[in-house]
């Protein structure tokens, strides 16, 4: 390889992104929708919202079509989206949006005839509806602009495809043979390339909504652990940060309904202990359940976690966050990043019921635990946090690189035993927070995006070029 651009290039994170360019061409990834299951509508509207599919497109029709203002998620019946603004050819239009699979779902869902969608002003799907061609009309017969957008788009990662399997990949015989240091220079320049793009993710939200909202659905995905990051980011975006705290006194009861968790009485199942802080809630949702009862927070996972990550005592932490909000947002942007006083900001989250239960019909434990333990905190600095300070300061990145690594999850050891083998010094390489989240980009990149189960992967042969210094 030439090494002239290693001296056009200006950092790390340049470096490994032109590497991974130069290996192999992703454009498979934006291919169009090839008829593979489409996504779940709920996490469609979830990625849209996010600006995970981009403001500006092409209508069906040619027009040029650009999203203004995401506007607010609809939590009850009518369109899927309010309040938006839409920019078509040049015109600014308010109104509402709605998303579907399929383009004929308007009809199917009885759209057409019903008045609550007079206002719609952009209809966005995936599918086309089979041969002919679908239009979008609204009860009183008025052309409705459509865009259909392509999921293929999106890294086929984030709609939760299968891993490679767990077993040593080819990879693994070059990487045994490279120099220690090429391997941390690989892995220190692929962890910045993944702090610049979470900070690009922030800002895509923040642009959408605003920094404290972005701050809180990231935060809320992090609470979710990894069974439940899709619910809790629908469950943030369908409860706004702003509403939570103008609904002070209900915040806590909008958050259990608006999830699913108070859909039918469980009273009598409860524990004698847990039975007033749910008659609370019952008290305060049934008298908004109206409003906010149209829909539900996505689709919950209890089995796999611990007792202490139980969805429902992660959105108690959830609401605790909330009600203190003004203390973490200021840790985040009013000051440099500090980790001690976020580790000591999370380990003062305390709540009556959730300091001592695990579920809303939970016995009393018998001592009061941390609503959000050490390793979590330790992965919303490194996931959400670090990334923000070092985009805004490059600085950071030095105390960045001093985070060291709590125990490795499911898919950090995965990653291992796929690209090191019997590596002896393997876990040495992964011991920071960045060694780790720098290996997880190259799983990502290579492991996750190859569909030959390793054999044609191009990432083996190409290795030699990585001619880095150590970091």
């Amino acid at each position: 390889m030439d090494c002239a651009w290693m001296v056009l290039l200006s950092s790390p994170a340049e470096h490994y992104e032109y590497f991974l360019r130069s290996v192999f061409e992703r454009s498979a990834v934006a291919e169009a929708w090839d008829g593979d299951p489409i996504p779940d509508e709920l996490e469609l509207q979830c990625r849209w919202f996010a600006d995970d599919f981009g403001r500006k497109f092409q209508g069906t029709d040619g027009e040029e079509i650009e999203i203004v203002q995401f506007g607010e998620w609809n939590r009850s019946a009518g369109p899927d989206f309010s309040h938006i603004a839409v920019r078509i050819n040049g015109e600014t239009k308010t109104g509402d949006l709605e998303l579907d699979t399929e383009a004929r779902d308007w009809d199917h869902h009885g759209h057409a005839e019903n008045p609550a969608y007079g206002n719609v002003q952009l209809h966005v799907f995936v599918a086309s509806s089979g041969r002919g061609r679908y239009f979008t009309r609204d009860h009183a017969h008025r052309a409705i602009p459509q865009l259909r957008i392509d999921p293929a788009t999106i890294d086929p990662r984030r709609w939760g495809k299968g891993e490679a399997i767990s077993r040593i990949g080819r990879c693994s015989v070059p990487l045994a043979e490279m120099d220690t240091k090429d391997i941390e220079s690989l892995l220190a320049a692929a962890a910045q390339y993944r702090l610049k793009r979470k900070a690009a993710r922030f800002q895509r939200i923040a642009d959408a909504h605003g920094k404290d909202e972005a701050l809180f659905q990231l935060t809320a995905e992090a609470f979710g652990y990894r069974h439940n990051r899709l619910p809790s980011t629908i469950l943030a975006q369908q409860l706004p940060l702003k509403l939570l705290r103008k609904e002070k006194e209900a915040q806590e009861a909008l958050l259990f309904g608006v999830a699913g968790f108070l859909d039918r009485p469980t009273y009598d199942d409860a524990s004698p202990e847990a039975r007033p802080y749910l008659r609370k809630l019952w008290e305060t949702w049934w008298k908004k359940r109206e409003e906010f009862g149209g829909r539900g927070g996505g689709s919950w996972k209890f089995s796999g976690a611990r007792p202490a990550n139980h969805p429902h005592r992660r959105l108690g932490a959830l609401s605790v966050l909330v009600s203190r909000w003004r203390e973490y947002a200021r840790l985040v942007f009013d000051q440099p990043l500090d980790k001690s006083p976020i580790n000591e900001f999370f380990a003062s989250l305390e709540h009556g019921y959730w300091s001592t239960h695990y579920t809303l019909r939970s016995k009393s434990l018998p001592k009061a635990m941390r609503l959000i333990g050490e390793t979590r905190v330790a992965e919303i600095l490194g996931n959400i946090l670090y990334p923000l300070a070092v985009h805004r300061d490059e600085g950071m990145w030095e105390q960045y690189k001093k985070l060291r690594a709590h125990l490795a999850n499911e898919k950090t050891e995965r990653a291992m035993i796929r690209l090191f083998g019997k590596r002896t010094d393997a876990k040495k390489l992964v011991r920071r927070v960045y060694q780790q989240q720098g290996l997880l980009q190259v799983y990502d990149d290579f492991c996750l995006v190859d569909e030959s189960d390793c054999a044609d992967c191009p990432f083996p042969e190409q290795l030699a070029k990585w001619k880095l210094p150590s970091p």
